[in-house]
C-alpha cells in the first residue's frame, strides 16, 4: 500500500500553473485529467499531483525557505533525463533555480537540477545511481 495518495499544490494562476506543469508531467508519463476547480495528473500507482487556485488573490508567490513547501524531487533514470526534463522546464516558463550539475556533498554519484515555477513552487530532476559493487 502506498503511504503517499496526493500531493495537492496551490498556485496563484491555475491556467498559468498547468501551462508550466503539463509538459512536465506528460514528459514523465502522467495523465492530465481536468476537473471543475482543480486539475490532477496520474500514473499507474504514483502519488497524484493536483493543482488548486489560491482561494485569496495577490497571496502569492510562494518564497523558498519559509515554513512551508520546500520542493519536490523527482527520480530520473540518467543524467540525460534531468537534462531533457529541464529542457522541457525551462520551455515551459519555469527559471532555473540550478542547472544541471553534480552534487557531491550529497553523493558522489548526485546529479540534479532545480527549477521554479511563477508561484515559487520549486521541483528536482535528479539521478543518484547506487553505488557500484
Amino acid at each position: 500500500m502506498l503511504v503517499f495518495d496526493h500531493l495537492g499544490i496551490t498556485v496563484d494562476d491555475l491556467p498559468h500553473a498547468i501551462g508550466q506543469f503539463d509538459p512536465v508531467m506528460t514528459a514523465l508519463g502522467f495523465t492530465r485529467v481536468d476537473a471543475e476547480a482543480s486539475v490532477s495528473w496520474q500514473r499507474d500507482d504514483e502519488p497524484e499531483l493536483i493543482l488548486f487556485p489560491a482561494r485569496e488573490e495577490g497571496t502569492g508567490p510562494h518564497l523558498h525557505g519559509r515554513v512551508g513547501w520546500q520542493h519536490l524531487a523527482f527520480a530520473m533514470t540518467s543524467r540525460a533525463e534531468v537534462d531533457r526534463l529541464h529542457d522541457i522546464a525551462m520551455q515551459a516558463g519555469w527559471s532555473a533555480v540550478r542547472d544541471p550539475k553534480e552534487y557531491p556533498r550529497f553523493t558522489d554519484r548526485y546529479y540534479a537540477s532545480f527549477v521554479e515555477d511563477s508561484s515559487g513552487i520549486r521541483i528536482e530532476f535528479m539521478h543518484n545511481p547506487p553505488r557500484d559493487r
